[in-house]
């Protein structure tokens, strides 16, 4: 599997960052561009696949609503897809998309948005995976005799 692609990279930091801190760092970017919808938020379901142990044949887990939004900046499209209802969520990812594919706005959409929405995201994972770390159980036998 090859590493992801930085537009990969932060279309995951834009899908996984709660709307209301993307709202926040995209207000810091003051006056964005004009942008048109070429598909407005619109909210529908997608299969999610899994494997057992992560290595098994896949088999459909389930569905999960996605929200999916597209817009045109200038001679550019962005893309936003996010899990949940959120329409406004979804727009913002798209603009941020359209952004960063912009050499102008790529600097300062990734120092303004990105890194700190990045550093958000590690420190709910670490705080998570210390808190799954302080309900582990280790199991241990004892052997009798010998």
């Amino acid at each position: 599997m090859s590493p992801p692609t930085a537009r990969q990279t932060w279309m995951a930091i834009l899908a996984k960052s709660s709307v209301a801190d993307l709202e926040q760092q995209v207000e810091t970017l003051g006056e964005i561009p004009k942008y048109t919808f070429l598909r407005n938020s619109e909210i529908g379901l997608a299969m999610v696949r899994g494997r057992a142990g992560g290595t098994g044949e896949a088999f459909n887990l389930g569905e999960m609503t996605v929200t999916r939004c597209v817009i045109k900046m200038k001679d550019v499209r962005g893309f936003g897809y996010v899990g949940g209802r959120s329409k406004r969520h979804a727009e913002l990812a798209a603009v941020c998309d359209g952004l960063l594919q912009q050499n102008e706005w790529r600097d300062l959409v990734q120092e303004l948005v990105m890194q700190p929405l990045h550093t958000k995201l590690i420190e709910q994972q670490q705080k998570q995976q210390s808190q799954t770390e302080a309900t582990k159980v280790e199991f241990f036998t004892m052997l009798r005799g010998e």
